[in-house]
């Protein structure tokens, strides 16, 4: 099993756990039997059940089923790949399941899914293992008090798992701490949506636990509120969602104590400045800690440039619609959203990487270096990225470099790891956002649209474009492109602008009157707030299950079809760039009713004997 202590959260008791707790499956195994109620009921056994429950944040444990690339929390795979940040990578055949899942053709036989349900139902077990096993500690070592604290903790653990389960799946099973193999009704359904549930989980959570803790990696009172609004999002209940969302504008501090704020942008992709003030809910990474790698980021193992840092495996590489959409008006510095894909930026799709190449001169926006890899700009500080020579198959996986999940070279002594022996490098300390602040201004901004003020939606959309705007954040020319130690020059690494949505008050943008929330009304202010989460949270694994939750298929306000039609849009894009033969994409058609959800696994229906039921369209 994973190495818990150096990463999380609760000190000691590990000899107790290792003896006590094994790798259950789902729900087809007593989570608690004589040796837990022998052992673990005393304060430590608690704690050692808590630190083990919060230990699969992340996705991933030692002698999981699947691969960690399969099922860490990141998504990935899920979020990104199956949307239109990115490409799988690699080549065709390499990770089948996967390029299934990006041409929209997985089955619930997929390779991929079952690992996925199956680590985040074992996720759900371990929370309920700590509820179960509270009301057994007769000792007095556990006060009141604490177990008030440590039931809020595993509550708001079990909607976090849960609840990545409905962003996949939709109907899942609901298993709260009565369900059991003892009791013989683990073989429970999926009828339908379990927002409400989860919605439970997390306000329980919220009303107990304590403003700031002892340990970063822990949950407090106000991730517990922004998973709350989260849930309220996917729930379509805005009114809901902004009064949590307005309390923790108003009032939220990480669980260190700090209060939110917008950081410099690239310092929330760092493993070095992690943990700062724009985190909400940050699930830990950690490495050189007797764990052999699996404490770090295992989820991203596959994730680097095949000859740059880490030298494999070439996965998860930007898409040009993604790229594309980082375009922005030369004179008003706005996105384009309407015609953001009618060109695509320059690009070196099919260069040989000593052929001359200069990069595209048309205007963007600075995030887009902080997110892609790109041919003539500076990879952080591992040089100018080179292009076809850090590609492990440009021709089909594309000419960009996926870059926030990668460490920097004057850290990687103390921020990387071998992951598991084979993979050098591969593992690191870039700790994951679960949320950020940035995600609560701009969920914000979609509730005052639907239920409050477009002039305050636009005020939030603005404070986001506004940490964008401040130059000393931006990507900056090397002193000598060979040598990156020499330093940075003052010359901007691409022609950057950010311009304001109407008349915002900012000393590093422009401000355009015209394009003003209210002057534009609700259909505009819907447009923009939804292409700010794409280019603001763009390869952190959200934007499919965002165009998810905007589909009126499930109650978004966006009409019915509105996410096949973006992707498939998306798709007829991408196969069309020149140089791109884009093997996987070729016969890609995301259908209408089926692929808004992923199917569900084959194992898991039969396992219950037919108790769970495919989602609609797969049979």
């Amino acid at each position: 099993m994973k190495k818990l202590n150096s990463k999380l959260i609760i000190p000691g008791v590990m000899a107790v756990l290792a003896l006590s707790y094994s790798c259950k499956d789902y729900l087809n195994r007593t989570p608690s039997g004589s040796l837990n109620t022998v052992i673990l009921a005393n304060k430590a056994g608690i704690d050692g059940l808590l630190i083990g429950a919060y230990s699969l944040l992340d996705g991933t444990y030692g002698g999981q089923p699947g691969n960690t690339w399969m099922t860490g929390t990141d998504n990935w795979g899920y979020g990104s790949v199956a949307a239109d940040d990115a490409h799988k990578g690699s080549t065709p055949d390499d990770q089948a399941p996967l390029g299934q899942i990006e041409a929209f053709i997985a089955t619930g036989g997929n390779g991929y899914l079952d690992p996925k349900w199956r680590v985040m139902f074992n996720g759900v077990q371990r929370a309920n293992d700590v509820l179960r096993e509270l009301p057994l500690v007769k000792d007095g070592s556990v006060t009141a008090e604490y177990a008030k604290q440590v039931t809020a903790e595993a509550r708001f653990l079990r909607g976090f798992y849960e609840m990545d389960l409905a962003k996949l799946w939709r109907n899942v099973p609901y298993a709260d701490e009565t369900i059991t193999y003892d009791n013989g009704n683990y073989n429970i359904g999926n009828p339908g949506p379990i927002w409400d549930k989860i919605e439970a989980d997390f306000q329980a959570a919220m009303a107990v636990l304590p403003a700031s803790q002892p340990q970063v990696g822990r949950a407090n009172k106000y991730a517990a509120e922004a998973f709350l609004a989260k849930a309220y999002m996917f729930d379509h209940q805005y009114a809901k969602a902004l009064v949590a969302l307005n309390d923790l504008i108003a009032n939220g501090v990480t669980p260190g104590g700090a209060k939110y704020t917008l950081q410099p942008y690239a310092n929330n992709f760092n493993p070095s400045t992690k943990n700062g003030p724009e985190g909400v809910f940050v699930i830990q990474a950690s490495v050189h800690d007797g764990s052999n790698g699996d404490n770090g980021n295992s989820g991203n193992t596959l994730n680097y440039a095949a000859g740059g840092p880490a030298s494999c495996c070439g996965f998860f590489l930007p898409s040009f619609s993604f790229v594309n959409a980082f375009k922005v008006d030369a004179t008003t510095g706005l996105p384009l959203l309407d015609t953001y894909n009618d060109s695509d930026v320059k690009n070196d799709q099919g260069v040989a990487a000593d052929a001359a190449f200069t990069p595209y001169a048309g205007t963007l926006d600075p995030r887009l270096d902080w997110s892609v890899g790109r041919r003539g700009i500076p990879f952080l500080d591992w040089g100018n990225m080179p292009g076809a020579s850090w590609a492990r198959d440009q021709l089909n996986g594309g000419p960009y470099i996926a870059i926030k999940n990668v460490y920097y070279k004057a850290a990687q002594a103390t921020t990387a790891d071998t992951y598991e022996g084979w993979a050098v490098n591969q593992s690191n300390a870039n700790s994951y956002n679960a949320i950020r602040y940035a995600d609560v201004l701009l969920w914000a901004a979609e509730c005052e649209i639907e239920v409050g003020s477009l002039t305050t939606a636009e005020k939030y959309v603005n404070m986001v474009r506004d940490r964008a705007a401040d130059k000393t954040g931006w990507v900056y020319t090397y002193v000598d492109p060979n040598d990156p130690t020499k330093g940075r020059t003052a010359t901007p690494a691409a022609n950057y602008k950010v311009g304001f949505y109407g008349i915002y008050a900012s000393t590093r943008g422009t401000s355009n009157p015209t394009s003003g929330f209210a002057a534009k009304g609700k259909d505009f202010a819907r447009k923009a707030v939804q292409f700010e989460r794409r280019i603001e949270l763009g390869m952190e694994g959200h934007r499919f299950f965002d165009l998810q939750r905007w589909d009126a298929l499930y109650g978004g306000q966006m009409g019915a079809g509105f996410m096949a039609k973006t992707l498939n849009d998306y798709l007829a894009h991408e196969v069309k760039v020149p140089g791109f033969p884009s093997v996987l994409l070729n016969s890609a058609h995301f259908v209408a009713g089926r692929s808004e959800l992923f199917p569900i696994p084959q194992t898991q229906i039969d396992i219950t004997h037919g108790k769970i039921k495919q989602n609609p369209n797969y049979n």
